[in-house]
């Protein structure tokens, strides 16, 4: 192992930790920060972000995407809002009930001095977005609306309709193109990292291939971001996007850096079930809906096959009002998905298959009308429909649980720094904020505070000692690191076998559902790992995968991807919990 496991948590109590850590971190000055270059890899909210800051701040910073734009990361999926501590509703919000929130929905699982943190800086995240022009919802007065999320008995989410993290995204990218007309952020779009330089110990680097010539490329630095998501896609089927991976942080980790809490995946509980195995996806509908629907279920199993508006009122199961009346519709995530299993497991689901559940809005029509709740989600209701043909207004959405967000990550201190120095993990890659369960609304918090407000405080406390020790490219541990990306390659091309793909990813992602997924136990697991390293072993021998190296090969991005998988699902299976 590389380092030490050291979080550095600053002493005092919670609410000085982080005020009085950055009133004795080392600073770089002005003149120096431009002879400083950063590697930002990802450009959604997170990188996106620190990009931007870095580059005002006066660094020199190189950001990398695999998408053609920094606008199409995967955060412009986010639908629902951002939470933030201002209490604007008067209903009795405040930094430490948002930090309690947030501790207790990931079952205490989280650190507390880097949840504390996320707390405070949630109401700078707020004021810094209106600035940018972010246009929020607002109530008729002018003043910035709220909703209620899971896991809260407080309004405390600040939202754009359902396309919260489409907004946010074009605030944070007008303000990486500001840098990048002003020369001091460079962007590398269609560029993919497949490796991490470690020179004495450090990260100084990265190998990438430009997905548009296969061209493989060194770039040097003194100190390496990683902002590149989550790994949801391990599960082939999931509400992220099909390019969504593992590869940036597995590779980190294979060269040091240590992996925390890797089991720990979000199962989102409001998601258009599966229809069938043509499905290469899963679409997410945002949790806010459950602001308004009603989840339900025939209270027996002879309605599950009658059409919902011949059911009545007496023989429905308002199964999540019933078992936790506080939070009612709004119960965590990871409970609400359980429950939704619970009772399809009993035989009460609807819907093909039965692996369904209603959510329900007549009420909240009647109550509100129907342009109300139009007003509100009414993007998302046209997804709906157009996905399933059904109107919600008339009837009630079918919804079931699906891969949604994972909490584990890179193992990060205090500072978002990894076990290997100079290699910092922010954004939903790293595992520090969530614990066991992310309560809604809080990925887009997390993105933005560790982009905006925590890294550009926290990144000169390690660039301060690193002055002048950026190594050239041409240096042989990037030279050697580039061969290994070369000989990789190399071999999957060179299987030429008869599976594709997809059939090696599916056949994972349908073994960790049902072993490592929603329920798990110690027989299922041990199945896991004595069927993972078999297939992995098949694929290396049957794979086969199309076109050439020095070309756009969309096949080859996904081997390389896929492989990766087929590593860190074993990683999944062992994984044990820390904080």
């Amino acid at each position: 192992m590389i380092g030490t496991l050291d979080p550095k948590i600053p002493p005092g109590p919670l609410a000085q930790k982080w005020r009085n850590h950055r009133d004795h971190s080392r600073l770089v000055s002005p003149n120096n920060r431009r002879k400083f270059e950063v590697i930002v890899v990802g450009s959604g909210l997170a990188g996106g972000s620190a990009a931007a800051t870095l580059g005002e701040l006066g660094y020199r910073v190189k950001c990398f995407c695999f998408q053609d734009s920094a606008r199409r990361a995967h955060s412009i999926a986010a639908q629902g809002g951002i939470n933030a501590a201002k209490n604007y509703q008067n209903d009795g919000d405040s930094v430490y009930r948002l930090f309690h929130d947030t501790i207790k929905g990931g079952d205490f699982r989280a650190r507390e001095a880097n949840v504390y943190r996320l707390a405070e800086i949630s109401n700078n995240i707020i004021d810094q977005c209106v600035a940018q022009g972010v246009p929020f919802a607002r109530e008729y007065g002018g003043l910035l609306a709220n909703r209620s999320f899971g896991g809260a008995q407080v309004s405390r989410t600040f939202y754009a309709r359902g396309q919260t993290g489409q907004q946010l995204l074009l605030g944070c990218y007008q303000a990486l193109c500001h840098q990048i007309a002003a020369g001091t952020v460079r962007m590398f779009p269609q560029t993919e990292m497949l490796d991490l330089v470690i020179v004495d110990g450090q990260a100084k680097g990265i190998i990438t291939r430009s997905l548009r010539t296969g061209k493989i490329d060194s770039h040097a630095a003194d100190a390496v971001v990683l902002a590149t998501g989550g790994y949801g896609n391990v599960f082939y089927l999931s509400t992220n996007a099909r390019g969504c991976n593992v590869t940036a942080t597995y590779r980190a980790y294979k060269r040091g850096a240590l992996f925390a809490n890797p089991s720990f995946t979000q199962i989102h509980p409001t998601c258009i079930p599966v229809s069938g195995e043509h499905q290469s996806k899963l679409t997410l509908m945002s949790e806010s809906l459950r602001n308004d629907g009603r989840v339900w279920v025939p209270k027996r199993k002879e309605d599950r096959d009658k059409p919902p508006g011949e059911i009545p009122e007496q023989d429905r199961d308002y199964y999540l009002e019933r078992k936790y009346p506080s939070y009612g519709n709004l119960a965590p995530r990871d409970i609400a998905s359980r429950a939704a299993k619970e009772v399809c497991d009993e035989g009460r689901g609807v819907g093909p298959g039965g692996r369904g559940v209603y959510l329900d809005f007549a009420d909240a029509i009647k109550r509100l009308g129907e342009n109300t709740i139009r007003e509100r989600y009414g993007n998302l209701f046209e997804v709906y429909e157009k996905i399933t043909g059904e109107n919600a207004y008339k009837v009630p959405m079918r919804i079931y649980p699906a891969v949604h967000y994972t909490m584990g990550g890179l193992w990060v201190d205090y500072d978002l720094m990894s076990n290997v120095q100079g290699l910092f993990v922010i954004g939903e890659a790293n595992f520090s904020d969530h614990g066991a369960n992310r309560l809604g609304a809080s990925a887009l918090m997390q993105g933005l505070a560790d982009g905006y407000f925590i890294l550009p405080n926290t990144l000169p406390n390690y660039l301060a000692s690193q002055m002048g020790k950026r190594p050239s490219p041409d240096a042989p541990e990037f030279r050697d690191t580039e061969k290994d990306v070369r000989a990789r390659i190399e071999k999957l091309l060179n299987v030429n076998g008869t599976r594709s793909l997809d059939s090696f990813h599916r056949e994972l992602g349908l073994l960790l559902w049902e072993k490592c997924g929603m329920s798990r136990h110690e027989k299922g697991l041990r199945e896991a790992l004595q069927k993972i390293p078999k297939l992995r072993e098949e694929f290396w021998h049957d794979v086969r995968v199309l076109g050439s190296e020095q070309d756009y090969n969309q096949a080859l991005e996904r081997a390389g991807r896929v492989a990766d998988f087929l590593e860190f699902a074993e990683l999944m299976c062992i994984s044990r919990p820390c904080i």
